[in-house]
């Protein structure tokens, strides 16, 4: 007796609509499962059968085979278990075929009970796009399930799951409700970030990450030790703009994908700041796996921020796996059968010492106790390259200990977003017709000569500034981008002088400060 159900699987961050073909006919009892699945995949016959036996149901002592369709694809995770169990149930006449299209997701534990699944709101998207209706799920996933606009079926075991199936396909009311929860504890809220009333001076530096957030620019922070760089990092999340519902979607699939959502949340709201140690590898970095690849710190970092402390402290492979990423906004990951790209579009912030003690150059009366030597090979780690692709290198000096007594009121990281969020609502307008990050960090070739176009003073400044320092035509086309972002902020139609000086104020490295 033939059957089929239909489950799903992820591809890339992408969903893949996988028809399991059951099929029980006369022979010794054998279970084969087929169509190119992973050691999670395999392991599924023995879950299904303990799982079917422990919740009541027969399990048909003859040969069954199962196969997962299309074959050519590589098939990962625990999700099929739940399709399997249908497929076996269907096939051997335990349940009628109904006529609806309904997908089935999710773990079985050998008692029956249903456990959670990663990638659950790609998957439904793509059911969604391909005119399933119905969904049955483990309950714990309802909160992700309810983003897409089909019904969902929550289901805490095997046999609530069947008696949706046997009667009618409605959802119970006070389950749904029971695992519904929109708050999301691994994304920070701006209640729980460090504000920048708390952070005492520094005012350039601030001034700097205003900007930064305003218009997706990266930045270096350049700086002795207790100097503050890590605590204004920090601070940043709270004045950046909040996410339009398209970048919330697509950082929820990555964060589900991974399996770093939680069992609890829904719609992601805030933007992601992740800070990976710096023993990482490129592999946890970037993305990747054997098989199929998953999202790395990059791609969790996108639409947010990816802050990279003690940036010489990492690997220079590391480091300059960044590139892709950072110029393009994508990272792809090849394999043999299929190439795989993840959305990489962070604002990178990076913090570092100007040498391996950190006081060279300092002001204080603390002197430098590194070798020239020692100090080439800490600056070597951050190749010329990469330092290209940072718009804004900002000088951190250690704050004067006369403001740290006193102790006066700073601005707030409310009054700072207040002005972040108007020059977002004007690029927002600006770039309204272009496909992907709506910031001037992402401004092409013809969008820099429509909405930066330079009069002869800011000109000449640059040429100036580009003969002195020694400047890439990409670093050239950085300080018109924050310029342009300068100017958004002041409220100015034009790129004027005064927004130009300012943007080569932030190139503290090209123009040889303390690094």
């Amino acid at each position: 007796m033939y059957a089929c159900s239909y489950s799903g699987t992820v591809l890339g961050i992408d969903g893949l609509i996988v028809s399991v073909e059951t099929d029980i006919a006369n022979g010794l009892p054998q279970f084969d499962l087929v169509g190119l699945g992973g050691s999670a995949v395999k392991e599924a016959r023995d879950r299904v059968r303990a799982a079917l036996r422990n919740a009541g149901f027969d399990y048909p002592m003859q040969r069954i085979t199962v196969n997962l369709a299309p074959a050519d694809q590589r098939k990962e995770g625990s999700g099929f278990d739940l399709a399997i169990a249908f497929g076996i149930l269907l096939a051997s006449k335990q349940i009628t075929p109904r006529t609806e299209r309904i997908l089935i997701l999710g773990e079985l534990a050998l008692d029956g009970s249903l456990r959670p699944v990663t990638g659950v709101l790609p998957i439904l998207l793509e059911a969604k796009r391909t005119g399933f209706t119905h969904v049955i799920l483990p309950a714990k996933n309802t909160p992700e399930a309810m983003l897409v606009d089909i019904v969902v079926l929550p289901a805490p075991d095997l046999t609530a799951a069947v008696h949706y199936w046997k009667h009618e396909l409605q959802p119970d009311t006070s389950t749904v409700e029971q695992n519904l929860n929109p708050t999301h504890p691994n994304i920070k809220n701006h209640d729980d970030t460090p504000d920048f009333a708390n952070v005492y001076g520094q005012q350039f530096v601030k001034r700097g990450l205003e900007i930064a957030a305003a218009g997706f620019h990266n930045v270096l922070l350049v700086g002795p030790p207790g100097s503050g760089k890590t605590l204004l990092a920090t601070c940043l999340p709270a004045i950046m703009p909040q996410m339009s519902t398209d970048e919330s979607y697509e950082v929820t699939k990555i964060y589900s994908i991974a399996g770093q959502l939680t069992r609890t949340s829904g719609l992601i709201r805030e933007r992601p700041f992740r800070s990976p140690h710096h023993t990482i590898t490129a592999t946890a970095l970037i993305g990747g796996g054997t098989q199929v690849p998953r999202p790395g710190e990059c791609s969790l970092s996108h639409g947010g921020i990816l802050f990279l402390d003690e940036m010489p402290e990492f690997s220079r492979h590391v480091l300059e796996v960044l590139r892709q990423p950072l110029e393009g906004g994508v990272v792809t990951i090849g394999r043999a059968k299929q190439v795989f790209t993840f959305p990489a579009r962070f604002l990178l912030i990076g913090s570092c010492n100007p040498c391996p003690c950190g006081f060279f150059g300092s002001r204080d009366q603390q002197a430098c106790t590194c070798t020239h030597q020692q100090i080439q090979k800490y600056r070597s780690k951050l190749s010329g390259p990469l330092l290209d692709r940072i718009d804004l290198h900002l000088e951190v000096p250690r704050v004067p200990v006369q403001l740290l007594n006193k102790r006066t009121m700073e601005e707030s990281s409310a009054d700072i977003r207040s002005r972040v969020e108007q020059a977002r609502k004007i690029q927002s307008e600006r770039y309204a017709q272009r496909q992907g990050s709506p910031f001037n960090s992402a401004m092409n070739g013809n969008e820099l000569r429509r909405y930066a176009s330079l009069d002869k003073e800011s000109q000449e400044l640059l040429q100036l500034a580009f003969e002195t320092l020694g400047l890439s035509a990409r670093a050239y086309d950085r300080i018109v981008k924050v310029s342009r972002t300068i100017a958004d902020l002041a409220g100015s139609l034009r790129v004027e002088s005064t927004h130009v000086a300012e943007a080569i104020r932030y190139r503290a490295l090209d123009r040889g400060i303390s690094l």
